[in-house]
């Protein structure tokens, strides 16, 4: 798997929105520009249509929103462990106090 620095998906995905109206259609606009970076087509289209979405002009959840529900699940699974913790605990503590103290 390829890694990229951080500034070549913004610069390819505005190469393919300059020079889109040369090409008959936007395949053709990703291979080019694919060809020129020497990188794979299909992660260009992605970078692309991610850019898309988060500029609001393709629907789709945002990497700004995808992120959040990201931290939200990994929260409610955390929350969700210490509930059980929880639950245990005051089962157990429930017995101890249930039980006759001997004097």
């Amino acid at each position: 798997m390829a890694r990229y620095t951080n500034e070549m998906p913004e610069r390819a995905v505005r190469m393919v929105v300059e020079t889109r109206s040369e090409h008959p259609h936007e395949t053709a606009a990703l291979r080019h520009v694919a060809g020129l970076l020497g990188m794979n087509t299909e992660t260009l289209r992605l970078w692309v249509h991610r850019a898309e979405v988060d500029a609001g002009s393709r629907p789709g959840t945002t990497t700004d929103d995808a992120e959040e529900i990201k931290r939200l699940k990994r929260e409610n699974a955390e929350l969700r462990r210490a509930n059980e913790i929880l639950k245990s605990a005051s089962v157990f503590f429930a017995k101890e106090l249930d039980r006759p103290t001997t004097k």
